[in-house]
């Protein structure tokens, strides 16, 4: 009977978190793949007619949005990583004591509300923001010229929101080169550059891999920076989504963008884990 317990024991343990994960997670997937198959309007009520058209009409009807979403994500990614290593490069190997306080300002903007901070950069980036007006008023720039309701804008916006997501992942795999590895490649004679395209890079490579997850998943669904610094040229899917819900109440549209959207990201994680595996990724860093 002892036995039969302790085999039981870690069941018993992951049964809240899986009671939570079904109610909160597999009952919503489960009714929003029904609602997606529905038919009618808001006004008439909506059946369940099997009816798949929706996926088609979400991919035919928002084929600029699905294609925006992944330019606007992959650029925000780019930008990030070019960003983000040398910064974290400069704390995990010459923050010193204080990588701790570096860290925790990076973080400290994640204390002020998402929306907040987006909206903070129609302040900046405005016609006549801190930075455009003093410009234009010195004739350095035409009046004409703007920035915000255009795609670079909505970049940024991605870009700024997301970075710690890009730096933390890079700065713990780079935290976890060994610094004699470093001195062995040094003894061999090797030049800095040699160092760091032959060791630093390629063990940092699964923490870059791990940003770009951390930053293209969320910022392909984005629709907060898109509605705040973008303009009507420049929406994304969530954006899509939010307004087929809240707007034009189309719930089965509204559920098979959202299921479609899950899905695409959820394919490519699976094909990341497969194919860019950490282990994958050394090997291929080491031939």
């Amino acid at each position: 009977m002892r036995t039969v317990r302790s085999k039981l024991t870690p069941y018993y343990l992951m049964l809240p978190g899986g009671l939570w994960l079904a109610v909160f997670f597999a009952a919503p997937i489960i009714l929003m793949i029904g609602l997606s198959t529905m038919s009618g309007n808001i006004i008439t009520g909506f059946s369940q007619t099997w009816d798949f058209h929706n996926y088609l009409n979400g991919f035919t009807q928002y084929t600029g949005e699905w294609v925006r979403s992944a330019e606007y994500a992959g650029l925000g990614c780019a930008i990030s990583i070019a960003l983000s290593y040398p910064i974290a490069y400069w704390i995990a190997f010459y923050g010193g004591a204080r990588k701790s306080m570096y860290l925790f300002l990076i973080l400290l903007p994640f204390f002020v509300s998402f929306v907040l901070r987006t909206i903070a950069w129609q302040y900046f980036l405005a016609d006549q923001g801190l930075i455009l007006e003093p410009l234009k008023s010195m004739h350095l720039l035409p009046q004409s010229f703007r920035i915000l309701a255009t795609g670079p804008a909505v970049i940024g916006g991605i870009v700024y929101n997301y970075l710690p997501f890009m730096i933390l992942p890079i700065y713990v795999a780079l935290e976890r080169v060994d610094p004699r590895v470093v001195e062995a490649g040094r003894d061999l004679y090797a030049n800095s550059a040699k160092v760091f395209t032959k060791i630093v890079l390629p063990l940092s490579l699964p923490g870059v891999f791990a940003g770009v997850l951390l930053n293209f998943v969320p910022a392909a669904s984005d629709y907060v920076n898109a509605s705040v610094l973008g303009g009507p040229g420049n929406t994304m899917i969530g954006n899509v989504i939010y307004d087929q819900y809240f707007t034009t109440q189309n719930y089965p549209l509204q559920a098979s963008l959202s299921f479609s959207l899950m899905g695409i990201l959820l394919i490519g994680i699976f094909c990341y884990a497969r194919v860019l595996g950490t282990d994958d990724v050394l090997a291929a860093a080491a031939a």
